[in-house]
């Protein structure tokens, strides 16, 4: 079997080179396919991707930026693995968390696996961004009816079979409500996990902002239970 990772990333050269090694050194007990998407860097990102030599990387460039939600359609469409994940290029999530992730997928138990920042170890969260979250995760679970506890996580991790389903439409940040919406319209057995989770704040790079991402993740979470 093999885990295609996503990698979608945008002015992160301080931390790209460390995320690409934690990913190469996690222990899976299966080949990596690392598919790494540079979203139109302005920094010394893409100069950083151009050091890397591993046959496993396939490494992809936008021009210009479009969003994260153009990233990962970008990279789905490279995908040759049985499984797939995305992985952020900030060091918030762990790669060593991936054999939790694949557990209920490879026990024949899941077809999608979300790793729930609020279940296991984690650095404190900006309140605000704390307060978003579980609005939105409330806001999914009485739409969905469904009882996820964090719908916003990056660690998404799915059978390949499944990600190709879903068309992402969403540019940008929205596209994590949207993929939550169609893996619950569709009725794919979804699990949540305990990961560690290291998160940082916008002085620090967070390029997410509470209230202009929230009101569209919130339209987009409404807009999908009503169509496709």
């Amino acid at each position: 079997m093999k885990l295609s990772i996503i990698i979608p990333v945008y002015n992160e050269e301080k931390t790209i080179l460390q995320v690409i090694q934690s990913v190469q050194q996690a222990d899976i007990g299966m080949e990596k396919q690392i598919i790494i998407v540079d979203d139109g860097s302005t920094d010394g990102t893409k100069e950083c991707l151009q050091t890397v030599r591993d046959g496993n990387i396939q490494l992809y460039c936008h021009d210009v930026n479009q969003g994260k939600g153009a990233a990962v359609r970008t990279g789905l469409s490279k995908v040759a693995g049985d499984l797939v994940v995305i992985q952020d290029a900030d060091l918030e999530y762990d790669p060593a968390d991936y054999p939790i992730l694949m557990k209920p997928i490879l026990d024949g138990k899941a077809d999608v696996v979300y790793g729930s920042r609020f279940l296991g170890p984690h650095r404190a969260f900006l309140f605000v961004h704390f307060l978003g979250n579980k609005f939105l995760t409330l806001i999914t679970n009485t739409l969905y009816d469904t009882i996820l506890t964090d719908m916003e996580t990056c660690y998404k991790m799915f059978r390949a079979e499944v990600f190709r389903d879903i068309t992402i439409r969403s540019n940008r940040f929205d596209f994590e409500p949207e993929i939550t919406a169609k893996v619950l319209k569709r009725g794919y057995r979804l699990f949540e996990v305990p990961i560690t989770y290291s998160g940082r704040n916008i002085d620090e790079g967070k390029k997410i902002r509470p209230w202009r991402d929230g009101l569209r993740a919130l339209w987009t979470l409404i807009k999908f239970r009503f169509v496709e």
